[in-house]
C-alpha cells in the first residue's frame, strides 16, 4: 500500500483558503484498538464550515475563533461522515473485519456508558474522512455488509441523522404526536422529517415554498413557509394543531423560539441543536414555566442512538436524499454549494 494519500487539510481558522488539498499526506498509522478505513464517501456538514471559520465562540466570548469544543489542534483533516471498507486492523482487533463495508460513529464519548454524552468528533478533535484513508477505533465501526444503501447514502447518515436521532430521542417524540421541524430542508432538518415520520409522528416542516414538494416526499404532512407574516404563520399552526404542538425540533434558533413558543401545548418539548438563524435569543420565561414546557439542548447522539440509526441503515428503512456529489479534489466547490443553501439533502464527497 502506498504510504501517501490525498487529503483536504485545515491549517487554521479562516476562509476557503485555510483548507488545502494535499496529495502527499502521510497515510494514518493504526494504533491499538483501531482499524484503517478506505473512505468510500463522506459528506459536508455545517460543523465543517463553522470549524474552519472558528464560528463557535467561547464561553463569555461569543466572537472568539474556536471549534465546538474550544481550541482546534491544527493541522486537521475534517469530515465526520465516513462510509468505507476496512483495509487493515491493529494486532488486538480481529482481522476478520478486513474487507467489510462499515459506517463509522464519529463521536468521542465522556465514558463507556451507552448513554454517555459526546465530547468530541472525528474531523474536529481527531482526523476525519476528507481523505483517502482514516484510522478509527474499532468500537466505532458498524458492519454495513447487509445494507442496501450505497456508500454515498451511508455517508449522509452519521452527523446529520445521528444529530436528528439524538434530538428525537432526547425529546421523546412518539407516534401520533405533531412536531414542527425548523430548517427542514437542511441536512439535519431533512433527517428529522424522515426519522420522525418513520416513527409515526405527524411532521410540520418550516421551509421555503420552493422546497415544499421535496419535504412532503420525505414525509412532511404539512409545510409552512418562513416568509409568511408572523401572525398568519401562527394562525396556520393553530389550524394544523388546534390543541397545540407536541414538540418542536429546532435546528435554526434565532427568533423562532420567541415566535412559536405560544403555539406549544402545555407540557410540550422544544429540542434545539443549531443556531443558524441566530445564537442569542430572548423569550418570556413565564411562558416556559407556567405551561410546564421543556427546553432541551441536544448535541449529536449517544452510542445507543447511533446503534439504532445503524439498524435503520442495515434495514434500508430510511434512504437519505443526495443533493450533489463531488470529488475530494473539488471540496471547495462542494462547500461553496453547501453554503449557498439552495439544495435539499446531503452534499457528498467521494475520494
Amino acid at each position: 500500500m502506498c504510504e501517501r494519500m490525498t487529503a483536504a487539510v485545515l491549517y487554521r481558522h479562516g476562509g476557503p483558503e485555510a483548507l488545502e488539498l494535499r496529495t502527499d499526506w502521510p497515510l494514518p498509522s493504526v494504533g491499538p484498538g483501531q482499524v484503517l478505513v478506505r473512505v468510500g464517501a463522506t459528506a459536508v456538514n455545517n460543523t465543517d464550515v463553522w470549524t474552519r471559520e472558528g464560528a463557535y465562540g467561547l464561553h463569555g466570548r461569543p466572537e472568539a475563533k474556536a471549534g465546538w469544543r474550544g481550541a482546534v489542534n491544527f493541522p486537521r483533516i475534517q469530515g465526520g461522515d465516513i462510509a468505507g471498507v476496512i483495509t487493515a486492523t491493529a494486532a488486538d482487533v480481529p482481522d476478520s473485519w478486513v474487507g467489510r463495508r462499515v459506517l463509522v460513529d464519529p463521536a468521542f464519548y465522556a465514558d463507556a456508558r451507552e448513554d454517555a454524552v459526546p465530547v468530541g468528533l472525528l474531523g474536529s478533535e481527531a482526523d476525519g474522512g476528507f481523505a483517502s484513508y482514516v484510522a478509527v477505533d474499532a468500537a466505532h465501526v458498524h458492519d454495513m455488509s447487509a445494507s442496501p444503501l450505497s456508500d454515498q447514502e451511508l455517508a449522509a447518515l452519521p452527523v446529520a441523522y445521528g444529530t436528528a436521532m439524538g434530538m428525537l430521542e432526547r425529546s421523546r417524540i412518539r407516534s401520533g404526536e405533531t412536531v414542527l421541524v425548523t430548517g427542514a430542508s437542511g441536512g439535519v432538518g431533512l433527517a428529522l422529517v424522515q426519522l420522525a415520520a418513520a416513527r409515526g409522528a405527524r411532521v410540520v416542516a418550516l421551509t421555503s415554498q420552493s422546497k415544499a414538494a421535496a419535504l412532503q416526499e420525505a414525509g412532511a404532512e404539512v409545510c409552512v413557509f418562513r416568509k409568511t407574516d408572523p401572525v398568519a404563520l401562527r394562525r396556520r399552526l393553530e389550524a394544523v394543531a388546534p390543541e397545540g404542538l407536541d414538540a418542536v425540533a429546532d435546528v435554526a434558533g434565532g427568533p423562532w423560539l420567541e415566535q412559536f413558543l405560544p403555539s406549544l401545548r402545555d407540557g410540550a418539548r422544544w429540542v434545539i441543536a443549531g443556531a443558524v438563524a441566530g445564537p442569542v435569543v430572548t423569550f418570556d420565561l413565564r411562558r416556559l414555566y407556567l405551561h410546564n414546557l421543556s427546553l432541551i439542548g441536544s448535541s449529536m447522539h449517544t452510542r445507543a442512538h447511533f446503534a439504532s440509526l445503524a439498524d435503520l441503515a442495515r434495514a434500508g428503512t430510511v434512504r437519505p436524499r443526495i443533493a450533489g456529489s463531488y470529488r475530494l479534489t473539488d471540496i471547495h466547490a462542494a462547500q461553496e454549494e453547501f453554503r449557498r443553501g439552495t439544495h435539499v439533502g446531503k452534499i457528498i464527497i467521494v475520494p
